[in-house]
């Protein structure tokens, strides 16, 4: 971000795992603002480090290095691993957007005086279009808060809460896009059903999802837009009477409901 943002060969950011969300946070701060120089990632695979460094021309390395700030992008059971090396670098801030891995596991791997923000994004960050909820440590100022909305906001939405709602988080916008892609193989799967080729098919699901997200967008309540399409005793009614005949509702809230209690058991709340 800037031309002297290396200092004492300290890089300014280290991000520690490059796989796809690693990778998503890698474009998008090349996006806004970051140049390569100043970010540093660790990475244990030989191909994926070639794979970074020829993709993004960024430092790449097997080896945790020195860096003002860290984001962990690693599978939950390697954090405190990780951690601890970040902590024992000398390293400012650091930013986990490790599933279920809580605050207090990364403070008791770090010592608990480095300012840890948690953070639960989701799959649509490749490509621009997260959505992420994040919370920090006791160590954690308005700064630091600041800097994870900044890093995360390279790759979409971010909104605060409190750490015992991350489970609820994780359920709804973690989870939530296999939910849409599973909506989006019925659909498709019923026009089929009901003559359509499988392309087109394809092709109307995929615009219908869109345009009806960006409709969303515009701030309008789903409720109000629903009712726009539905004209009484229409063919959206009848469509939508066989849904909330069949418990669409409840078995979204069930499934929510689910992946939150499992996100709890693999938090260890």
């Amino acid at each position: 971000m800037t031309s002297d943002a290396t200092v004492g060969g300290m890089s300014e950011l280290l991000i520690v795992g490059g796989g796809k969300m690693g990778a998503a946070l890698i474009g998008g701060l090349l996006s806004n603002g970051y140049e390569p120089q100043d970010l540093v990632v660790a990475e244990l695979q030989e191909q994926r480090r070639q794979e970074l460094s020829d993709t993004y021309g960024v430092k790449v390395s097997a080896e945790i290095e020195p860096a003002e700030a860290a984001i962990i992008s690693t599978k939950p059971e390697t954090v405190s691993h990780v951690a601890a090396k970040i902590a024992q670098a000398g390293t400012g801030r650091l930013l986990s957007i490790a599933a279920g891995v809580t605050i207090s596991t990364i403070d008791q791997a770090t010592g608990g005086e480095i300012p840890v923000v948690r953070a639960m994004p989701n799959t649509p960050a490749l490509v621009g279009l997260g959505a992420a909820a994040i919370c920090g440590n006791p160590a954690a100022s308005e700064k630091d808060l600041l800097w994870a909305e900044k890093i995360l906001g390279a790759v979409g939405i971010v909104v605060r809460t409190e750490e015992y709602l991350i489970d609820a988080v994780t359920g709804l916008s973690g989870s939530g896009p296999a939910y849409l892609f599973l909506v989006a193989e019925a659909m498709i799967d019923a026009g089929v059903l009901s003559g359509l080729s499988r392309n087109v098919a394809t092709r109307l699901t995929i615009q219908t999802l869109l345009g009806a997200s960006t409709l969303l967008l515009e701030g309008k309540p789903a409720a109000e837009l629903r009712g726009d399409v539905t004209s009484p005793g229409g063919t959206t009614a009848a469509g939508l009477r066989e849904l909330e005949g069949h418990g669409l509702r409840s078995a979204f809230a069930s499934a929510i409901d689910a992946a939150t209690q499992r996100s709890r058991e693999l938090g260890g709340n």
